[in-house]
């Protein structure tokens, strides 16, 4: 413990360090949790070490993090609600950063929610995919009025779905590893639907979609719920968080969550969207964010699913194509199976727009 505790003593925590221990499953930073003795009383904080391959900038990221939290807070007291539990609390450092950096690695420390956890799965509560909904369409609605173009972008052009295709027909050029010959089904698929790539991004160009706050990994497992009633504590892991369109963070939502099958199945038979969880995740999405969106933003809620589902298809492509150099494979043709999964998403997405369409207008007239 003995270098993590010198890392702790570096912030501005209370009590005494009794131990510190690794915590739960992110991929990108290390995280442990903090347990502190004040007195009688236990205390618990978040140390994690911010993983500075990816964010390139750990300054601008924890500038967006101070900037929403402080928004986030004044809305929940605006709202009679409690904000030391439903947003993140920054503890400064002693010299009065939010980071402590030492040989080249780089720090922060939160305080601990109690009495919450994380789901990595609905299947066994199917009430809490519609309470994650909430909790991100509440999420949108508290930073409405944040001013959007204020933030860093923590990771460039992450949604931008046109500089995506532009990668990977690039990749698809190169063929550095002589791949291409035996993906063409998925190639030809995916050129045929370039026009969908630059709508979104033109329409923010253009203006007539809002700029707005983005969290960008809007997984299951990034909201803290109550163990009990199931319903959602706070949204957490903002690191991604970046101007952008509300439409990512549904999109992305859809592609995930409302899919019959893991995201690298090799049986794709059991591929499709889910019309059952769509409406659900629509429903409490939209029981939240519908007051604050505009006409042609909910009017493209179906279209982002496809479009953020095409747009994670193509990644996982190009990174074939190019030799599985950015996601992590645990056996040959993983990124391929991952492609494959997505892309028969897209289709089975596109022969149901339609219905995607009826339950986001049903949804809208009982939120009315």
């Amino acid at each position: 413990m003995g270098k993590l505790e010198e890392i702790v003593r570096q912030f501005c925590i209370r009590g005494d360090v009794e131990s510190i221990q690794c915590f739960g499953c992110g991929h990108i930073n290390s995280t442990y949790r903090v347990r502190c003795r004040d007195g009688a009383a236990h205390i618990h904080y978040t140390l994690q070490k911010i993983n500075t391959q990816v964010f390139h900038n750990p300054h601008q990221l924890m500038a967006n993090v101070q900037g929403v939290t402080a928004h986030l807070r004044s809305k929940i007291l605006e709202e009679g609600g409690d904000p030391d539990r439903e947003t993140l609390s920054v503890v400064p450092a002693r010299d009065g950063s939010v980071l402590y950096q030492q040989d080249g690695e780089t720090w922060r420390v939160y305080t601990f929610i109690e009495g919450a956890v994380s789901f990595e799965s609905a299947e066994e509560h199917p009430e809490v995919f519609y309470n994650a909904a909430r909790s991100f369409g509440q999420f949108q609605k508290r930073l409405a009025d944040y001013p959007a173009q204020t933030l860093y972008e923590t990771i460039p052009d992450f949604h931008n779905t046109a500089k995506r295709f532009r990668d990977f027909q690039q990749a698809v050029q190169e063929d550095v590893c002589g791949r291409a010959r035996e993906v063409v089904p998925e190639i030809d698929l995916i050129r045929a639907r370039e026009a969908d790539c630059a709508v979104v991004v033109d329409l923010v160009r253009q203006g007539k979609l809002p700029l707005r706050v983005t969290h960008n990994d809007t997984k299951l497992n990034n909201i803290l719920m109550d163990p009990v009633t199931y319903e959602g504590v706070c949204v957490i892991d903002l690191d991604t968080v970046m101007p952008g369109s509300a439409l990512y963070d549904f999109g992305d939502s859809i592609r995930f969550g409302a899919s019959s099958a893991s995201e690298d199945e090799q049986d794709l038979s059991k591929v499709y969207l889910d019309l059952n969880l769509f409406q659900k995740y629509t429903d409490g999405y939209l029981s939240q964010a519908a007051g604050s969106l505009t006409d042609l933003e909910k009017e493209l809620l179906p279209f982002s699913a496809k479009l953020l589902t095409l747009e994670c298809g193509m990644r996982f492509l190009t990174d074939y194509l190019q030799g599985d150099t950015y996601f992590k494979i645990h056996r040959p043709g993983h990124n391929l199976d991952r492609a494959r999964t997505q892309l028969k998403l897209v289709t089975d997405m596109e022969q149901k727009m339609a219905q995607m369409q009826g339950i986001v207008r049903d949804c809208l007239r009982q939120q009315a």
